[in-house]
This record gives structure tokens, C-alpha cells and sequence, in this order.
């Protein structure tokens, strides 16, 4: 794979976990949007967010986007990058562009699982049920509209990972001049 790929969905759908594995099994660099930015600005998503108002993170997370994009590398991105349109035509232009899609009561699963989930500013302010609810209906259709591809993340990680792998090889196969139906 020579594109970039980005991952792209809410909280919880595993861009992180499948991206690192998904990176080591074709041989990629991965890199995590959220955790580039924390690192270069040395705080939390929770702070930056705290610091400069939701625009300035969306504005710094379209700056970490932009620079993390290269060549054979795995990037995953955060939940809200497809807010920005900028960004989900870039993602679009620049690579290939996987949702990983997952029901809500998925999703509340694995962010009530994961401890470093407070390091992450709540988006409404209301019952991590509700508020997953809530955000999934307004960005699926943002998300549908970024991706290329559409896997079901709720399904384990080996098994997501094979999925994605196989939407590659229909791309590779594509670009080889194969016509598919």
C-alpha cells in the first residue's frame, strides 16, 4: 500500500487498536491524529479543547491531519475530523478512506471499558449513552460521505483487519485494470 489509509469514526469504533495492528500486518507506519497532536502540544485532547474552544482543536487536529499524511502509513483519526469538509476531501484526495462503523451500544461498551476516556472532553454533556446516540446521528452520514469503504467494526479486531484488507486488494486489483461488477 503506497496510499495513506485514514480510519475514520466515532469513539470507540477501534480506529486506534485495528489501525495499529492493521499497520503492523501490512507493513505501515501508524500514526494516531489525537495522539500526534497531544504529543506535539504536550496536553490532552480535554485540554486543548479547554485552552482554545472546540474551533482551535478542529483547527490544530486539520493541522496534525495534514501533517501526519505520507506515504504507507496507517493514520487514525479523530472521531470529529470529518466535522470540517476541508478534511474529508483531503482524506479522500490523499488515500483511502475506511469507516469503521459500529452500533451504538457497541460503542458505549468500549468507551465505558477504557479508562484513558477521560482524558477526553465530553461532546454534549450528557449520559455517555445519550451523547454517543446523539453525535453517531449527526456524523454517520458525514462519515458514510468521507469513506470509500464502510466495515462493520463491531465485529472483532482480526476480523475487521481481514475486511480492510480485502477492500485493499479490491483497490489494488482495480487499479490493475481489473473491471469488477
Amino acid at each position: 500500500m503506497t496510499q495513506p489509509l485514514y480510519l475514520v469514526g466515532p469513539r470507540g469504533c477501534g480506529k486506534t487498536t485495528v489501525g495499529m495492528a492493521l499497520a503492523s500486518a501490512i507493513n505501515c507506519r501508524f500514526v494516531d491524529t489525537d495522539q500526534w497532536l497531544q504529543s506535539q502540544m504536550q496536553m490532552t485532547v480535554a485540554e486543548i479543547v479547554e485552552r482554545e474552544g472546540w474551533p482551535g482543536f478542529r483547527a490544530r487536529e486539520t493541522a496534525a491531519l495534514e501533517a501526519v499524511t505520507a506515504p504507507a502509513t496507517v493514520v487514525a483519526t479523530g472521531g470529529g475530523i470529518i466535522l470540517t469538509e476541508y478534511n474529508r476531501h483531503f482524506m479522500r484526495e490523499n488515500g483511502i478512506v475506511v469507516y469503521l462503523s459500529a452500533p451504538v451500544s457497541t460503542l458505549v461498551g468500549r468507551l465505558e471499558a477504557s479508562p484513558e476516556e477521560e482524558l477526553r472532553p465530553a461532546l454534549t454533556g450528557k449520559p455517555l449513552s445519550e451523547e454517543v446516540r446523539e453525535v453517531l446521528a449527526l456524523r454517520d452520514i458525514l462519515y458514510r460521505q468521507a469513506a470509500h469503504f464502510i466495515i462493520d467494526a463491531s465485529n472483532a479486531p482480526d476480523q475487521v483487519i481481514s475486511e480492510i484488507r480485502g477492500a485493499l486488494a479490491q483497490v489494488t486489483q482495480r487499479k490493475q485494470g481489473d473491471v469488477y461488477t
